[in-house]
C-alpha cells in the first residue's frame, strides 16, 4: 500500500539545512474545504497588528506619520521663505522702480493737487474762529454753546483721523479722499444756509468729520509716488500748503465779514449774511482739490499690497512716460515687466452667522478683530517707535495748539482790560426831556432817571443801565451790542423796530410797557476793531511759518528727522520764555510769529517720519491713529490753557516750555528714517 504522504515531501540538494540534509519544507497541504472556520473569510490586507488590540500604533503608521509630518514642515518652510523673499524684494523693486520713472511732471501735478486737500484743511481750521464772533450774535449763541460748537468741531477731526486712516489703507487712498473732500464740500455748503444754531453745528461737525481725514491720507498717497531722496524735501514743501490755508482764511475774512452790505436776506426767516458768504467762498480749496484727485491715478503701492498688479503696472508706466516725455526723452521705454507682488492674505475676520448672532454682535466682533490685526501688524512690531511718536506728538499738541489758544485769548483779554480802563460811569443823573440821537458806548449807568426821553437811531454798545428808572420813554431803531438793563423799573415806555428784548432785561419790573416790531436775532456789528485785529493775528501767524517750512525742506534729508525735531523743539521752548516778557499787544503777536516759525520744522519732520516708519499696508492706519491723538491732546490743551487767561502766564507758559524741552532731549531716540526704502 501506497504511502499517501509520500509523494508531498520536498528535498533540496542545496542546504536547506545547515548541514546540507534535506529538510521538509511545507506540510501536506489541506483541502479548501477543510480550512479552519477561525481564519474564515481573512485575508492578508486585513490582518490586524497584535499591538493593535493594547492602543499601539503600527510601526509602519509612525513612520508615514513622520514623513508626512516632514513634507508639511518643509512645504510651510518654502512657503515662509518664498513670502519673505517676496516682501523683502518688492520694497526694493518698488524703490528701483521709482527711481526709475523719476521725479518730473507727474510729482508736481499731484503735489498741487494734494496741496490743495491740505490747504482745505488749514481753511477748516480757521473758520469757526473767523466767523463765531458774527455767528454767535446772528443767532443768539450762549457762551456755553460757543464753546460746543469749537469742541465737536475738533472731536470730528479727531475721529475722521481715526476712521479715514484705516479706510484708505482698506478701499484705497484716491477713493478714500474723494469722500473725504465730498463730505467736506456737502456739509459745509449747507452750513452757509443753516438757519438755526442746531442745524449749523450738526453740519460743522460732519464737515469736520469729513475734512479731519485729509492728513493721513494725503500723506499716505503722496509718500507711495516719491523716491527715497525725494521724500524729506518734498514732504516739507507739501506741509506748506497748511500754511497758505490759513493766510487763504485770514485774508478772505479780512476781506469780507466786516462788509454787511455784501449779504442778503429772503424774507424774514431767511438771512444770508457776509459771514455765511466767507463760509462759501472758503470751500474753493476743497473744490478744486477734489476736481483735481479725480483725474489723479489711485496709489500703486496699494494697488501691490493687494495683489492687483496688472492695475499697478499701467500706473507705474504712465508715471515713468509723463515724466521723460515733460523732460524731453519721450523715446525712453518703461521696461520693467514682472514686479513681485507681497503674498496678501484675506483678513481673517471673526464671522457669527445671522442664526447665531444680532447684527450688532457681528460689528462688534468684526471691529474688534480689525482692531487686534492692526495691534499685530502695525504697533507689536514698532512698540517703543509708537510709544516715542505718541509722546512726540502729545508733546508738540500741547505746547503749540496749546499756545495757539492761548495767543489770541490773550490779546483779547489786553483789549478787554484796556476798554474796561475806559469805561465811563454816570451816577444818579436825571435826564428829563432828552433826545438821545448819539450812540452811547462803553458806559455804565447807575441809579439814573429817564423822563419823557427818545432813544431814536442810535447803538448802544457795552452800555449797561443799573437800578435805573425809564418813564414815558420811547425808544426807536436802537441796536444793541453787549448792553443789558439790571434792576430797572420802566413805566409807560414803547420800544419800536429794536433788539432790545427779553435777553436784554435781568430782574427788571415793567409797567404798561409795548414791543413794537421787535428785531428777530441779534445784531451784527461789523465794524468792531477787535475783529480786525483777529484777522491780523492768525495772517501774522501763518505767514510766520513760512521760513521754518523752508528751512525745514531745504535741511531735512541732509540734517535728518531727528535733528531737525529736536533742534526746533528746544529752539521753541527757548521762545516759550520770551512770553513772560508780553506786557502789551504787539509784544504778544512778535512772540507768536517766532514761535510759530520755529516750532514748525517740528511738526514737518514727525509728519515725514510718521509716514515712512509703518509698513505699506497700514501705513494710513497708523497715522490715522497718531493724528487722532494729536487732536485729543489740542481739545485737553486748549482747556488748560484758557482756564488760566487773566488769572496767570506763568503755569500755561511753564507747560509749554516742560512740553518742549522733553520732546527735544528725547528725540535721539526716534528712528533715524532719512535712508529707509518703504516697506
Amino acid at each position: 500500500m501506497n504511502d499517501p504522504y509520500q509523494n508531498n515531501y520536498t528535498y533540496t540538494q542545496d542546504g536547506g539545512g545547515p548541514d546540507g540534509y534535506p529538510y521538509q519544507t511545507d506540510y501536506p497541504p489541506q483541502e479548501e474545504d477543510a480550512a479552519s472556520d477561525a481564519t474564515e473569510g481573512a485575508d492578508e490586507d486585513d490582518q490586524m497588528y497584535e499591538g493593535e488590540y493594547q492602543g499601539i500604533p503600527h510601526p509602519d503608521e509612525i513612520k508615514e506619520a513622520r514623513r508626512a509630518a516632514r513634507l508639511e514642515a518643509k512645504r510651510k518652510a518654502r512657503l515662509t521663505a518664498q513670502q519673505e523673499e517676496e516682501e523683502e524684494n518688492l520694497p526694493e523693486q518698488y524703490e528701483t522702480i521709482m527711481e526709475d520713472c523719476g521725479h518730473g511732471r507727474f510729482q508736481w501735478m499731484l503735489f498741487f493737487v494734494l496741496g490743495l486737500a491740505l490747504m482745505a484743511d488749514g481753511v477748516d481750521g480757521f473758520v469757526v474762529g473767523f466767523v463765531l464772533p458774527s455767528a454767535e450774535k446772528d443767532m443768539c449763541i450762549s457762551n456755553a454753546n460757543k464753546g460746543l460748537l469749537g469742541l465737536l468741531v475738533y472731536v470730528a477731526m479727531m475721529v475722521g483721523a481715526l476712521v479715514w486712516g484705516g479706510l484708505c489703507d482698506k478701499i484705497g487712498r484716491r477713493k478714500c479722499l474723494i469722500y473725504v473732500l465730498t463730505i467736506d464740500l456737502v456739509f459745509s455748503f449747507l452750513s452757509c444756509f443753516a438757519q438755526g444754531y442746531g442745524f449749523f453745528l450738526f453740519f460743522r461737525f460732519c464737515s469736520g468729520f469729513g475734512i479731519g481725514g485729509s492728513i493721513p491720507i494725503v500723506y499716505t498717497y503722496f509718500t507711495e509716488f516719491l523716491q527715497m531722496d525725494k521724500r524729506g524735501e518734498h514732504l516739507s514743501w507739501l506741509c506748506m500748503f497748511w500754511m497758505l490755508g490759513g493766510l487763504y482764511a485770514s485774508f478772505t475774512a479780512w476781506g469780507i465779514i466786516p462788509h454787511y452790505g455784501w449779504g442778503f436776506a429772503i424774507g424774514t426767516q431767511f438771512q444770508m449774511h457776509s459771514w455765511r458768504l466767507f463760509i462759501l467762498v472758503c470751500l474753493f480749496p476743497a473744490l478744486a482739490a477734489l476736481i483735481g484727485v479725480i483725474f489723479m491715478p489711485e496709489s500703486p503701492r496699494f494697488l501691490l499690497e493687494n495683489a492687483r498688479h496688472d492695475e499697478a503696472w499701467m500706473i507705474l508706466r504712465k508715471v515713468h512716460d509723463t515724466n521723460w516725455k515733460a523732460k524731453g526723452e519721450p523715446e525712453r521705454v518703461f521696461t520693467v515687466t514682472n514686479i513681485k507682488t507681497p503674498q496678501t492674505q484675506e483678513d481673517d475676520f471673526i464671522e457669527i452667522q445671522s442664526d447665531t448672532g444680532t447684527a450688532f454682535q457681528r460689528w462688534t466682533v468684526r471691529k474688534m478683530t480689525m482692531l487686534q490685526q492692526v495691534e499685530q501688524l502695525c504697533f507689536i512690531p514698532y512698540k517703543t517707535e509708537t510709544l516715542l511718536m505718541v509722546f512726540f506728538y502729545v508733546s508738540v499738541c500741547i505746547s503749540y495748539h496749546g499756545l495757539g489758544v492761548w495767543f489770541p485769548d490773550m490779546i483779547k483779554y489786553m483789549q478787554y482790560e484796556e476798554y474796561e480802563s475806559k469805561v465811563r460811569v454816570f451816577h444818579r443823573e436825571r435826564v428829563e426831556r432828552f433826545h438821545f440821537n448819539f450812540s452811547l458806548v462803553n458806559q455804565v449807568h447807575r441809579e439814573g432817571e429817564y423822563i419823557h426821553d427818545k432813544f431814536a437811531n442810535i447803538e448802544f454798545k457795552s452800555v449797561k443801565f443799573e437800578n435805573s428808572l425809564f418813564e414815558n420813554c420811547y425808544f426807536e431803531d436802537v441796536k444793541s451790542t453787549n448792553t443789558f438793563f439790571e434792576n430797572c423799573t420802566i413805566k409807560n415806555t414803547v420800544f419800536y423796530n429794536t433788539d432790545l428784548w427779553q435777553e436784554k432785561f435781568k430782574n427788571c419790573r415793567m409797567d404798561n410797557t409795548t414791543f413794537l416790531h421787535p428785531k428777530k436775532g441779534c445784531h451784527l456789528n461789523f465794524q468792531e476793531e477787535n475783529d480786525i485785529v483777529i484777522y491780523m493775528v492768525s495772517f501774522l501767524g501763518s505767514l510766520a511759518v513760512l521760513p521754518g517750512n523752508i528751512i525745514s525742506a531745504l535741511f531735512m534729508d541732509k540734517l535728518g528727522r531727528i535733528r531737525i525735531i529736536g533742534g526746533s523743539m528746544l529752539a521753541s521752548s527757548a521762545c516759550t520764555f520770551l512770553l513772560l516778557l508780553s506786557f502789551s499787544q504787539g509784544v504778544v503777536i512778535c512772540w507768536q510769529c517766532l514761535f510759530y516759525a520755529v516750532s514748525v520744522a517740528a511738526w514737518n519732520g514727525l509728519e515725514v517720519i510718521s509716514v515712512e516708519l509703518y509698513p505699506s499696508s497700514k501705513r494710513g492706519t497708523a497715522f490715522g491713529i497718531l493724528n487722532g491723538i494729536c487732536k485729543f491732546a489740542a481739545i485737553i490743551a486748549s482747556f488748560i490753557f484758557a482756564a488760566f487767561i487773566g488769572i496767570t502766564k506763568i503755569i500755561p507758559i511753564f507747560l509749554a516750555f516742560v512740553a518742549l524741552v522733553c520732546g527735544g532731549l528725547v528725540a535721539l531716540k526716534l528712528p533715524e528714517t532719512r535712508e529707509k526704502i518703504l516697506c
